[in-house]
């Protein structure tokens, strides 16, 4: 398109600005060349060859020839054109033979009006022989011919020319453009589909070698991808399975030690602290294994019609302890709206004690923590804000990633994996939770479709 805009106004400013200039540079060039023919033929020529060239040279150019001495006597009068200014009445050319003289015989170029017709005439006029000591004088005239009724013609046809050309150019654009970005737009979104974590894309590359190249590495690597994925959640779950035996052993047996009445101390405190790591330890084991199923959508979901509100009461119900044991003082905006959705019981508690329980770990002590219920369209939003006791250098994104810790010290008790899980659990529920962060304050906005 943008090639045939460039060529269609390059055609526009050459007849519009340069035609008639470019005619009259022609024409002259034209009138010149004969005149040198002319002295040429006049120096070698018989004078009835002379005379025989002469006609030739004005009949070929259309033009109008005279040829007078040095006393301004017509010697040679030939015309191939229509009314010549210098052939209009006798001596006509007289004025401009002694122009010739008093320019030191130097060749003159006249542009002049045609008095019978309404357009311009050029006129040469040059010395013939020695400049010094003229044998006559040559004088040469032909028509302007107007080019403004051809100027015009042409304009009309290249309007129509330009007009359907551009609605070509555009349809063909459009169709080109369309088959080729079709089979790239396929990939695109494919592409965006494994990003996301469905490993069962297809990628279409069909129509072009190019793309059907890139079509068949991003297959390769989404089989790749799939393959990794599947160890991993392989791996994961029996790593986890293989752990839990001698793990549950462990425990059974700190269980025992802790009923026994042991005086020395220091055993007690050996004791207290395997109980903790090791419920530690399960409390991971339990959340890998969530996590990986929850993260591939391999958790069965009962929907039920529940209100979240009365969930969300009861969840905070379960922290009170936990919040004040850090003097965090909850503030609670729930409208009197019933905020009915379909969610499964038990996934949207855990997600609701994931959450609390990242606030009971990581709030700043002696704040506040706002928590907000309320209809938004057809959508259940619950947000939770709270000031964090430690800078927040990463995104809400990457904090919902596995592994990742609002503490970089990792100081407190935590697998990293409460948030990831919580955002899994949410969308195998048709739910969506994202995590905002502005310096220290933290937001977690829950959503779920309402069932009314």
């Amino acid at each position: 398109m943008g090639f045939t805009f460039i060529v269609f106004i390059l055609l526009w400013l050459f007849q519009i600005l340069f035609m008639e200039k470019f005619y009259t540079i022609s024409k002259i060039s034209d009138v010149e060349a004969a005149a040198s023919l002319i002295i040429e033929s006049y120096e070698n020529d018989t004078p009835v060859n002379f005379s025989e060239n002469l006609g030739k040279i004005a009949m070929e150019n259309d033009l109008c020839i005279e040829i007078v001495d040095r006393y301004g006597r017509s010697k040679y009068t030939k015309e191939y054109s229509v009314d010549c200014i210098i052939h209009d009445k006798p001596n006509s050319t007289y004025a401009y033979q002694l122009e010739i003289e008093k320019n030191g015989n130097y060749p003159i170029w006249r542009k002049l009006q045609n008095a019978h017709k309404n357009y311009f005439m050029v006129l040469h006029g040059c010395a013939l022989g020695n400049t010094d000591n003229p044998d006559g004088y040559l004088f040469i005239n032909t028509a302007l011919v107007p080019v403004g009724s051809t100027v015009k013609i042409i304009k009309r046809q290249l309007m129509t020319v330009t007009f359907l050309l551009l609605i070509m150019a555009f349809f063909i654009s459009l169709f080109v453009s369309r088959r080729i970005a079709r089979p790239i737009d396929n990939i695109t979104l494919a592409a965006e589909s494994l990003a996301k974590g469905n490993f069962n894309t297809k990628f279409d590359g069909r129509g072009y070698l190019e793309v059907k190249q890139l079509a068949d590495a991003l297959t390769y690597a989404e089989k790749e991808l799939s393959r990794v994925d599947r160890l991993q959640r392989d791996l994961i779950a029996n790593v986890s399975h293989d752990l839990r035996t001698p793990l549950t052993s462990i425990i059974n047996y700190v269980d025992l030690l802790e009923k026994e009445e042991i005086e020395n101390e220091t055993a007690k405190e050996y004791i207290g602290v395997l109980s903790r790591q090791s419920a530690r330890l399960k409390k991971l084991i339990e959340d890998l294994l969530e996590a990986s199923k929850a993260s591939t959508g391999n958790v069965n979901v009962n929907l039920t019609q529940l209100e979240l509100g009365i969930l969300l009461s009861q969840a905070l119900g379960e922290y009170d302890e936990k919040f004040s044991k850090s003097n965090l003082q909850v503030v609670l905006n729930k409208t009197d709206d019933l905020l009915l959705v379909m969610a499964d019981n038990r996934h949207i508690w855990r997600v609701f004690d994931n959450i609390l329980n990242n606030i009971s770990k990581y709030a700043q002590p002696n704040t506040r923590v706002y928590i907000d219920a309320k209809r938004n369209g057809k959508m259940a939003e619950i947000s939770f804000r709270n000031i964090s006791k430690d800078p927040l250098n990463i995104s809400g994104d990457e904090l919902m990633e596995r592994f990742v810790r609002g503490d970089s010290s990792r100081n407190t008790e935590g697998s990293g994996l409460g948030l990831s899980i919580a955002k899994s659990l949410t969308e195998v529920q048709k739910g969506k939770l994202d995590i905002q962060i502005d310096g220290d304050l933290f937001k977690v906005r829950l959503a779920f479709p309402l069932s009314e």
